[in-house]
């Protein structure tokens, strides 16, 4: 057996043991992956450290919360932006269908991004769709559906997600190859630290971290730095703004933007980023960000 082959054997057998502790206790596949993770015990009776109290979160409060579980989902957030007064940020949606088989092909423009309103990276950006093999997206759809997204990391307010399929708008800037995402984190409505992040999913990925001010702070050791600081954005003040509303109701959440020209567009509410394990984090004005989280 190849090095590679016994890699990958071994990541599915931990796969299928962290997803089996979610079916019997949700608190089991979190204290199973902390631990795995950082070495040491998970602390959920006086959560300490940012993790910690993230955590916390994601069982204790998010997992069955209906405005969570509402504004996690992709398809249903769009109301509740709308309900907040930002429907003018939202990028434009050509349609949403329960089923791949259901997508009008031949009524989309030339380009678009469909995408499951249920998790994380179940996206297909069509950026020519006379180049688009539609069968193997399809069956890539299928295979997404049947993806139960919240067992991984035991993130529950997935679990309950009407699944949908939504296609939107491809945005798109002629001086980038892609467009970053500013994700700004709000902690009890408060909008306190932007990561910027560009290339996402690729393995070009870079990111920097700013405070609200566009004062450069130091940057997560979980991606590399951008090679070139990223210019505060025209929009700024708007988009906090945008962000402090959308955020008003949790505790912690992370609101998605992404930036063209002058204007702003809302991305998605993250509760749970990397499934509250892995989240980049910064140091704001010399204070660690589990300062800014409370929780019982």
């Amino acid at each position: 057996m190849s090095v590679s082959l016994a890699r990958r054997l071994v990541g599915n057998i931990r796969s299928f043991v962290f997803s089996a502790s979610t079916c019997i206790s949700p608190v089991l596949n979190t204290k199973l992956r902390y631990r795995y993770l950082f070495k040491k015990k998970l602390n959920l009776k006086d959560p300490q450290t940012f993790n910690e109290k993230l955590l916390w979160l994601k069982l204790k409060k998010y997992s069955k919360d209906p405005l969570v579980i509402k504004c996690a989902d992709k398809y249903r957030v769009r109301d509740y932006v709308k309900d907040c007064g930002y429907e003018d940020i939202l990028i434009n949606m050509i349609g949403a269908w329960d089923r791949a088989q259901d997508i009008p092909w031949d009524d989309l423009p030339r380009q678009f991004v469909l995408k499951w309103n249920f998790g994380a990276g179940m996206n297909i950006v069509c950026k020519d769709k006379s180049s688009l093999e539609r069968s193997q997206v399809i069956k890539q759809m299928d295979r997404w559906q049947k993806n139960k997204y919240w067992l991984s990391h035991s993130e529950m307010h997935y679990k309950y997600i009407p699944k949908k399929i939504v296609c939107e708008e491809f945005l798109w800037c002629e001086d980038t190859s892609s467009i970053p995402d500013y994700k700004i984190y709000c902690f009890h409505g408060k909008p306190q630290a932007v990561l910027v992040m560009y290339d996402r999913g690729s393995k070009k990925m870079s990111t920097e971290f700013f405070d609200t001010n566009w004062q450069p702070l130091e940057n997560s050791s979980k991606y590399s730095s951008t090679l070139k600081a990223t210019q505060k954005p025209a929009c700024l003040e708007k988009m906090l703004q945008a962000a402090e509303k959308l955020a008003s109701p949790f505790p912690f959440v992370r609101v998605d933007f992404y930036v063209l020209g002058d204007s702003f567009y809302f991305g998605e509410l993250t509760f749970t980023p990397a499934g509250g394990m892995y989240t980049s984090k910064t140091k704001i004005n010399g204070r660690d960000m589990t300062e800014f989280l409370k929780v019982p």
